[in-house]
């Protein structure tokens, strides 16, 4: 089957595309994971660089993982797409060592525009952060090379 016509194969090639031009997400270690039309999994294990004077979490490192896993999220459909306004929870603090991951989920897409729910989550499924973000697409079709 072509993957022009295999919409979880056109999502994933969209994701890998846009995160094989992404150096902030590979400097700082964030792995891609699963993705399919509207979600995407990422991944980070945080580092003592990614520490605030609290000894936790850098907060801005947690919105910025979850910041990634939307952006792969919206933009598995094809068009370009970009975040127009995100908010972020932050519930538990996380500690050096520990593996981040998360997880986007489209909620809605109408017009030009999207919502989606990111949930960030320590190894253990302890979940450190919830983020909402919201899209909009911009004219032209995404290109995977």
């Amino acid at each position: 089957m072509s993957t022009d016509s295999d919409p979880l194969a056109l999502s994933i090639s969209r994701a890998k595309a846009l995160y094989d031009r992404d150096p902030t997400c590979r400097s700082l270690g964030i792995s891609l994971g699963a993705v399919g039309p509207g979600r995407a999994v990422v991944r980070l294990r945080l580092t003592d660089t990614m520490v605030n004077g609290h000894g936790i979490a850098h907060g801005g490192f947690v919105f910025l993982l979850a910041d990634a896993a939307f952006s792969f999220a919206c933009n598995t459909h094809g068009p370009v797409t970009v975040a127009q306004g995100a908010q972020v929870s932050f519930l538990r603090p996380a500690a050096v060592g520990d593996e981040l991951t998360a997880e986007a989920v489209e909620r809605t897409r109408a017009g030009r525009h999207g919502v989606y729910d990111v949930t960030v989550r320590q190894a253990d499924g302890t979940v450190v952060a919830e983020f909402r973000g919201q899209s909009v697409m911009l004219s032209g079709e995404f290109r995977s090379g």
